[in-house]
């Protein structure tokens, strides 16, 4: 590379690096830099999900969350139908199964009340099955601004439209090191050195280890947990004509296995949210001594354990049995049998815990001289990643004022 100095470096090339890095050249044409460990952008958390553009449901009104989901939703719609991304806007069910569901069930319509949602119906046991003929539940409900997409699409395209603005993205690029030198930053990777005013932590399962070598203590450690899907057989597709959710628990951060059609065919079933013994453990055989320990040494972690273990062993047990897995699914969907379901992929979520034992819920960034660092940025991101891309640039480009 010609000119190895920039105005800003931003460390890892998923959806919310790239959507960063695109809303900063839109502003100011800046020497824009992103370098990516991987050989392709996406190629963890945002190539691994189910390909949901959420509607903002779920989420405590007033929230980071809440607020950059439901800016960050039609945004999403409006850049797809620009581009001539493939997407959908399908609707979605939440069914609740048992009636000890149905305050969950009423606290999630005044959540989405409150953050907006305008396509919202409740429905009872037959209107339910107007819906999904093949559901089973006693109510629910219907969320029309929820849709299906391709991010991986969507990140490539975030990334031609960096480059067509100068940007340059680096893959095969891994982050080692960070230094000083006459007021600027060194940004040391297995690809070569590079000088920067600013850097930007967008590095996902490894943003804790990015911040620590950075000289920031992060406060929080990156817990994998992964997420397996089973897809359903072409013969029982018409089992599922859209999604179809469950009332999650409010006690966790997961939303419970649920069924996807995904936009470019076929339906997943899934997934579940078993603890990785690995940040990159795609599969329940992945191990890694170093990851394992540093979870271990971590304070935190036995605080949750001993919060959430039941739970843990219920996710272990369905992650290695097929039939508990089947089992629920049958909650949702009776006719489902273990022959009408092929293992799927998996996807290994970044989730940031604090050293009380607290799993956060919301987005995490924060500030420090010359950097910002992403520390947790959990689902809806992919869907609010054009909003959180904002909020991050503006955080930049005051510091360029």
């Amino acid at each position: 590379m010609a000119d190895q100095s920039f105005d800003v470096i931003i460390i890892g090339a998923g959806i919310i690096g790239t959507a960063t890095a695109l809303s900063i050249l839109n502003q100011k044409k800046l020497k824009l830099l992103i370098i990516e460990a991987e050989d392709r952008v996406a190629a963890h958390q945002t190539g691994n999900n189910s390909g949901v553009i959420h509607s903002g449901l779920y989420y405590k009104p007033g929230s980071l969350k809440a607020i950059n989901c439901t800016n960050g939703r039609e945004r999403m719609y409006r850049f797809c139908e620009e581009h001539n991304i493939k997407h959908e806007r399908c609707g979605k069910l939440v069914v609740a199964t048992s009636k000890d569901e149905i305050p969950a069930l009423d606290e999630l319509e005044k959540r989405g009340i409150a953050n907006g949602l305008t396509n919202l119906k409740r429905l009872n046991k037959e209107e339910l099955k107007s819906y999904e003929p093949h559901v089973n539940g006693i109510e629910g409900l219907f969320v029309g601004e929820t849709g299906i997409v391709d991010y991986v699409q969507v990140t490539e395209t975030y990334k031609s439209l960096i480059e067509s603005s100068g940007g340059i993205v680096k893959t095969n690029s891994k982050f080692l090191n960070l230094s000083r030198k006459s007021g600027e930053l060194i940004v040391e990777t297995n690809s070569g050195s590079y000088k920067t005013k600013l850097i930007v932590n967008c590095a996902g399962l490894y943003s804790d280890r990015v911040a620590k070598l950075c000289g920031v203590k992060p406060e929080v450690k990156i817990i994998p947990f992964r997420g397996e899907y089973y897809e359903i057989n072409k013969a029982k597709s018409y089992l599922v004509k859209n999604l179809i959710y469950p009332v999650p628990d409010p006690r966790f951060p997961f939303l419970g296995v649920h069924f996807t059609r995904m936009i470019n065919g076929g339906i997943e079933a899934g997934p579940n949210a078993v603890l990785a013994f690995k940040r990159e453990g795609y599969t329940n055989k992945d191990f890694s001594i170093g990851d394992f320990t540093e979870m271990l040494l971590y304070p935190g972690f036995w605080i949750m354990a001993s919060k959430y273990y039941k739970m843990g062993i219920e996710e272990f047990y369905r992650s290695f049995s097929k039939s508990a897995f089947i089992k629920a699914l049958q909650k949702l969907i009776p006719e489902i049998k273990s022959e009408d379901i092929v293992p799927g992929g998996a996807g290994v979520r970044a989730q940031a815990l604090d050293n009380k034992g607290k799993l956060l819920d919301d987005f995490c960034i924060i500030e420090k001289e010359k950097m910002i660092h992403v520390l947790n940025a959990p689902s809806p991101a992919a869907t609010a990643s054009l909003s959180i891309g904002d909020t991050i640039a503006a955080l930049i480009l005051k510091r360029f004022s």
